[in-house]
């Protein structure tokens, strides 16, 4: 049985066992702070999708309907787009760099070369159409030039403009000797993307190695908007390799792959010695990190997949070691049972933000690919349920599931996962998950030109965008996971998939690695954890291989002996090695969240045995029934208090208080009027330090640690701070308060309190309608004796002013 426990509402539900993909079978979501004061958080029962075998009729039925979205988009790119870079799909017109109203940031992806047409080459292969392939190819020879006076995205321009080059340019004489098509073909898109290659080369000419983040395709980085260029995020400088190691196996040029190769030592140099993590962004010149922020999402994702792809691809078996060091980090700091939590890459116990990116999507695909199975499938598992819960993966969640950012740009990852699950287990589960990612294309991103990116998960509301991968990624594997692998014209396991979805064959790495000699560094040791997991073949990727090992994965691992007396949750205390210990074979993982929260997570597949699942069922339980029965005394709540003009009484908001900076006892207190922070979540640099200076500073809750966020506005001169809730409708009468938690460091001086949204919402609209009100901060406790003290001592004077005879 599986127990879904709803925190806000209370109560339990229970819904029939499920197969495998049911892993988590118990998800309790426990907020607690430090002393043990606890709230319960929310788990939504999700829906379920049948699991019966999908016949070959429908199945066929799925890949023709893949089919005709993929021409849907691409007709109405072609007839009222080409040749701009991409498709508006709400204004059915091109958007071209320097004429569309720019988008900012954003438009470094677009370079004036076609970009939709060249991404999109070999899908129209992989749907067997080398008719239109020929057409486009000739339209790609004949319009696309790369000679631009445009600053463009090194990364964004690597794979989907030489990776698509090159994939056509493999395809183009892969289908002359198959088919005896193209036979006029003379390796032009090649010499397109050699010529494009050398426009990117300037950008590796810094004093690491590590290329920057933008280049000029006409004057590479001697232009005044790129002379103050320092910073590229990981993936963006880890995500060349593919692609430049083809160019130049391909072309006999071997410049590029050099290029490529210095830029991963130079990465791979710059990890945490301790954690073996990366962070997110970096100085291309020092290589100092600027973010270190670490997860396995945005600014990092492709990286990864880049050391575990070039393996592959190229036979280097440095990139092996590397990628199983990061990834025994991953699994051992950011991955929580089926969730990847961000942390800091030198403090890894550190958590670093309250929410997951839906780019994150692509990493149980790479999992299936490194053989590691069963947390590919849970974490697969737990996107889906959010996919179901919202239509699509909104491009930001929080860690129970809700919207944290509302948009869905049509990303591939999600699919591409499910297609790498389903070729590596067969299970037809997976086809009915792709089906569902199907039709919720097509019933809320089609429109009559093309699809549009969903603006809003939650209202549905469209945008003008259609990214290029939608071709390239999104329908190609789509279509991919309903074929049948014998009815296409490629045996794509011939080739492996970069992370733009193009094909380069594997025979590339039978070319010999001699545009390349690689030296080991000398830090670089070898470790015994460096080849502990191999990299199968993809034609070993099937059930009777890949099932096997998730039997036993957990029991036949390290076995320990199991506590002979029961843990109770009253007893539970997470400094102690030994109940850790405990409670991870109970199937327990416990996962620090920040500000002040810990989640705990159970599952009966965890546990060490059945008669520990169970054990860990009821600890669960306790748990519950322990936090529902703490609260905060009242003598540790906090009072923001007020008294607007024209009112004779103050007003008094119940805070919560915080384990860092100063305690607000008996009569201390600040009295200060109140200032706003610019930014709200005070999680960058302050905008308005100067107005803060000596002010009681309001903050809004999220994005980094409550202790961050006191420090910053302590360091701007506040005297004290009042974190305000961000989720809505919360009140001190329908939640349990708690206390901020600190990171260990006693260097907060000021005052910090907490008020929930609908004290805060108080707040505000006093503060609004009076600017200059002063705000007291005290103690509850404190501030009502006071109050009723000067009450005592008024009525008293009242009383002797009466008796007084003149």
């Amino acid at each position: 049985m599986r127990t879904v426990i709803n925190a806000r509402g209370g109560g339990t539900a229970s819904t029939g066992h499920r197969p495998i993909h049911e892993l988590l079978t118990f998800i309790a979501m426990l907020t607690a702070v430090v002393l043990g004061w606890a709230t319960l958080a929310l788990a939504e029962q999700i829906p379920t999708v049948p699991t019966h075998n999908m016949s070959n009729k429908e199945r066929n039925e799925l890949k023709e309907e893949a089919r005709e979205m993929f021409y849907h988009a691409y007709r109405a790119y072609m007839d009222n787009a080409y040749p701009a870079d991409e498709l508006m799909p709400l204004s059915c017109a091109g958007r071209y760099r320097g004429v569309t109203p720019s988008r900012g940031d954003l438009d470094d992806t677009l370079g004036n070369f076609s970009m939709t047409l060249v991404d999109t080459l070999d899908t129209l292969v992989v749907l067997g159409d080398l008719e239109e392939f020929e057409h486009a190819v000739k339209l790609v020879i004949k319009d696309v030039k790369f000679d631009n006076d445009i600053i463009v995205s090194v990364f964004e321009t690597n794979i989907r403009m030489i990776g698509g080059l090159l994939s056509g340019h493999i395809l183009a004489e892969y289908v002359q000797k198959q088919a005896d098509v193209m036979t006029w073909y003379r390796g032009e898109l090649l010499e397109m993307a050699k010529d494009l290659g050398y426009r990117l080369l300037p950008a590796f000419n810094t004093s690491t190695g590590i290329p920057h983040a933008r280049v000029n395709l006409k004057h590479g980085m001697k232009v005044e908007a790129l002379r103050h260029s320092r910073e590229t995020c990981t993936a963006c400088a880890g995500t060349i390799l593919l692609e430049f190691a083809a160019l130049s196996r391909l072309s006999g040029e071997p410049i590029f792959e050099v290029k490529a190769h210095a830029a991963m030592d130079a990465l791979w140099k710059m990890r945490h010695r301790s954690s073996e993590l990366m962070g997110t962004v970096l100085n291309v010149h020092s290589g100092d990190w600027i973010r270190r922020e670490s997860g396995v999402g945005a600014g990092i994702d492709s990286y990864y997949e880049y050391c575990l792809k070039s393996y592959i691809l190229l036979g280097d078996e440095r990139y092996l070691a590397r990628f199983n060091r990061h990834y025994h980090a991953i699994m051992k700091y950011i991955s929580q049972g089926p969730m990847l939590l961000d942390v800091q890459m030198h403090r890894p116990h550190t958590k670093t933000r309250n929410f997951m990116d839906a780019l994150l999507a692509f990493w149980p695909g790479l999992q299936v690919l490194s053989g590691d199975l069963k947390p590919a499938v849970q974490t697969h598992e737990m996107l889906y349920q959010v996919m179901q819960m919202h239509t699509f993966i909104p491009e930001a969640f929080t860690f129970d599931f809700q919207v944290h950012w509302g948009q869905h740009h049509l990303r591939p990852e999600f699919i591409e996962s499910t297609y790498f699950l389903y070729r590596a287990t067969g299970d037809h589960y997976y086809l009915h998950a792709g089906k569902k990612a199907l039709k919720a294309l097509q019933k809320h991103a089609r429109v009559p030109c093309g699809y549009a990116a969903v603006n809003d998960v939650r209202t549905g509301k469209h945008e003008d965008r259609m990214d290029s991968y939608v071709l390239s990624e999104t329908f190609k594997y789509l279509f991919l996971l309903f074929s049948d692998p014998a009815d296409l014209i490629l045996n794509i396991e011939d080739f492996i998939f970069t992370t733009e979805a193009h094909l380069l064959p594997l025979t590339l790495g039978q070319l010999g690695n001699h545009t390349f000699t690689g030296v080991r560094d000398q830090d670089e040791q070898v470790h015994m954890l460096d080849y502990m997991r191999s990299c199968p073949s993809p034609n070993k990727l099937f059930p009777e291989t890949v099932r096997r090992p998730l039997r036993d994965l957990v029991t036949g691992v390290c076995p320990r002996i199991s506590s002979a007396k029961r843990l109770r949750a009253a007893d539970f205390q997470a400094s102690n090695t030994d109940h850790l210990r405990t409670v991870y074979d109970m199937g327990i993982t416990m996962v620090s969240l920040g500000e002040g929260k810990v989640q705990l997570l159970h599952s009966f597949h965890n546990a060490k045995s059945p008669e520990d699942a169970e054990r860990g069922l009821i600890f669960m339980q306790e748990m519950v029934e322990l936090s529902n029965s703490n609260s905060i005394p009242n003598t540790q709540l906090q009072a923001v208090a007020y008294k607007r003009e024209g009112e004779r009484e103050m007003r008094i908001l119940e805070a919560g208080p915080s384990h860092f900076g100063m305690e607000l006892v008996n009569d201390l207190s600040v009295v200060q009027r109140a200032v706003f922070a610019k930014p709200a979540k005070v999680c960058s640099a302050l905008k308005n330090a100067e107005e803060i200076r000596g002010k009681i500073v309001i903050i809004e809750r999220g994005e980094c640690t409550f202790v961050d966020k006191a420090r910053r506005v302590e360091s701007a001169g506040a005297v004290a701070a009042i974190v305000i809730d961000n989720t809505p409708n919360t009140s001190i009468n329908n939640q349990q308060m708690f206390a901020m938690s600190g990171d260990g460091r006693d260097d907060v001086l000021i005052p910090v309190v907490f008020l929930f949204t609908k004290e805060a919402e108080q707040l505000i609209k006093a503060i609004k309608e009076q600017p200059s009100l002063e705000l007291t901060l005290m103690s509850v406790t404190a501030l009502k004796e006071k109050l009723a003290r000067a009450s005592i001592t008024k009525t008293d004077t009242k009383s002797s002013d009466s008796k007084v005879t003149p």
